[in-house]
């Protein structure tokens, strides 16, 4: 039970982490003028990226426009982990790794797939991904509501595809909303996990064996 206890508070312990550090490069570009000018260096610029600088690609996901886009996306990232603290408890390190992984591959697919979109930030792409990464290892243990939640947020991402985000979130956050990155991050999320089942498929096939 203690052990359980100490995974569950591991993952935490990151979603802590990353929330201070969301909280943070908000602080440090919210005050006039800025304490430090995060959003020219790290948030995702198209055109700053084609030059080299690649990191933005990683960060602009940690960035977000006003208070209100920082709350509603900590906010989802604790909802979302609590909802599949089942699929992590055990190995910490999957978090970290699919939330790098998520960034990483949200930052490429807006590179590669929409180049008109020149500037983004927030965590609302990954937190697609996150949110279908957790509904396939649902589905993967069995859990009817596995289906449900991929097939809401399929559905949610359709959607705004074709009929774009609401204005009230619009005027919430101060921005257009990217349902782009929504897009991207779904479908990294289900990449990547068919990616985490076949590795595990195969380490359990060699364990067997």
């Amino acid at each position: 039970m203690l052990k359980h206890k100490s995974n569950s508070v591991g993952i935490y312990h990151f979603v802590v982490v990353i929330s201070l550090i969301c909280i943070g490069l908000f602080a440090a570009d919210v005050s006039t003028p800025a304490f430090f000018p995060v959003d020219q260096y790290f948030s995702y610029q198209y055109d700053a990226i084609a030059h080299g600088q690649v990191w933005r690609l990683i960060t602009g996901n940690l960035l977000h426009t006003n208070l209100w886009h920082l709350l509603m996306n900590l906010a989802g990232f604790w909802v979302i982990v609590f909802l599949h603290e089942v699929h992590y408890k055990y190995h910490s390190g999957k978090l970290l790794i699919l939330f790098l992984s998520l960034c990483l591959l949200e930052g490429i697919g807006l590179y590669l797939f929409y180049p008109s979109l020149k500037a983004y930030v927030g965590l609302s792409g990954l937190l697609h991904g996150l949110f279908a990464f957790g509904a396939i290892m649902d589905i993967r243990r069995g859990y009817r509501s596995g289906y449900l939640l991929l097939i809401g947020v399929i559905i949610k991402v359709g959607y705004e595809q074709v009929f774009g985000a609401t204005e009230s979130i619009t005027e919430l956050i101060n921005a257009r909303v990217a349902t782009e990155s929504h897009l991207v991050g779904l479908i990294c999320g289900l990449l990547c996990a068919l990616c985490w089942s076949l590795v595990a498929n195969r380490f359990k096939y060699h364990k067997v064996s």
